[in-house]
C-alpha cells in the first residue's frame, strides 16, 4: 500500500469516508483527537476530544458525528465544537472502555467493549446497539475482551465481529428490520490468517477486508470465507480499513505504533501512518446513524 499521511499516530483507528463532504475521518485514540483530511484540498483538521475517542459514526447531518468515547456515547457538532452526552456504557466495569463500532444498514450503531487490564485480558465486556430512539441494548453475542471487526453485509443480513484475543472472525445472521440476531459461527478461523483481526469493512460485492494487527497485512475474504487477496502494509500494526474516494475504489488504512520499542519503530518508521491503495473493486457509502 502507498503512504497517504504520515501522521505518527500512537493508535490510529476508525477511519471513515464521508461521501457528502469528500473527506476522510479517523481518530488517534490515546491522543483523544478526531482528525479529518480532504484529498481535494489537501487540508487536514483536528479536534480535541474530552476523553479518548474510540470509534464514531456519520449521522444524517454533515455537521454532526456520533462519538464512541471511552466511557460512553455522545453527539459532536463540528460547527460549534459542542458535545452532547447520550449515555454512559459499562460504568459498573471500571476496566472496560468502548472500542470498535459501526452502523448497521438501518442506521443503528453497533459497538463493543475493550478490557484495558493487562494481559491476559479476560472477556468481561459486551456488544451493544444504540437504537434510533437512543435506547441502549446489550446484544446476545457473549462477553468480549477486545471487540473488533464489526461490519455488515451489503444487504444487512450478516453481521461480522471479532474478539481479537481469540484471533477469529465470527458471523451471525442479522435481521436488518427487527435487529434480531442469530447464533454466531466461525467465519475466519484463528489459524487461517496471521496476526490478530482488528478493524474490517465490506465492499460492494460482500467481500470482507480485514486489517491484521501484528502481521502488517490487509486480507480480503470472499463471503464464503475463501481468501481472495492480500495487501502488504509498511507498518506491522494496521488497525482499520475503509473504502473512499470519489468512486469509492480507494482503500484507506490506519496504523499504530502502540507498544513498539525504539528498535521496532526504527525498523518500521511509517508505523502510525495512514495508507491508501487504489483497487479494482468498490466499497459502499458508510451507513449513518439516523436519529433525527
Amino acid at each position: 500500500m502507498d503512504l497517504f499521511i504520515d501522521g505518527g499516530h500512537e493508535l490510529g483507528e476508525c477511519v471513515l469516508w464521508c461521501e457528502r463532504t469528500g473527506r476522510l475521518l479517523w481518530t488517534d485514540i490515546p491522543a483523544s483527537t478526531l482528525w479529518a483530511h480532504s484529498p481535494s484540498t489537501g487540508k487536514t483538521t483536528s479536534w480535541p476530544m474530552p476523553e479518548r475517542l474510540c470509534s464514531f459514526a456519520l449521522t444524517g447531518s454533515d455537521d454532526r458525528l456520533l462519538l464512541g468515547l471511552a466511557s460512553g456515547l455522545a453527539f459532536f457538532t463540528f460547527s460549534t465544537g459542542a458535545i452532547k452526552r447520550i449515555v454512559d456504557v459499562e460504568a459498573d466495569i471500571p476496566s472496560t472502555r468502548l472500542n470498535d463500532g459501526r452502523c448497521d444498514r438501518q442506521g443503528r450503531f453497533v459497538f463493543g467493549m475493550f478490557n484495558q487490564d493487562e494481559n491476559p485480558k479476560s472477556a468481561v465486556g459486551s456488544f451493544y446497539r444504540l437504537n434510533l430512539d437512543l435506547t441502549l441494548e446489550r446484544l446476545p453475542l457473549g462477553n468480549v475482551a477486545i471487540a473488533n471487526s464489526i461490519c455488515f453485509s451489503p444487504d444487512g443480513r450478516r453481521m461480522y465481529f471479532a474478539d481479537s484475543m481469540t484471533k477469529e472472525i465470527r458471523v451471525c445472521d442479522y435481521n436488518p428490520c427487527s435487529g434480531e440476531i442469530g447464533a454466531s459461527r466461525v467465519f475466519i478461523a484463528a489459524d487461517a490468517a496471521p496476526g490478530e483481526p482488528d478493524g474490517s469493512c465490506i465492499d460492494a460485492e460482500g467481500y470482507l477486508w480485514s486489517t491484521r494487527w501484528g502481521a502488517g497485512q490487509v486480507m480480503c475474504f470472499a463471503p464464503d470465507g475463501r481468501l481472495d487477496r492480500v495487501l502488504e502494509v509498511d507498518a506491522p500494526q494496521p488497525s482499520c480499513p475503509a473504502f473512499g474516494g470519489p468512486d469509492m475504489s480507494t482503500l484507506y488504512v490506519t496504523s499504530a505504533h502502540l507498544g513498539m520499542t525504539a528498535n521496532d519503530r526504527a525498523a518500521a518508521p511509517l508505523s502510525g501512518a495512514l495508507f491508501s491503495q487504489a483497487l479494482d473493486v468498490r466499497g459502499l457509502p458508510e451507513s449513518r446513524f439516523l436519529h433525527s
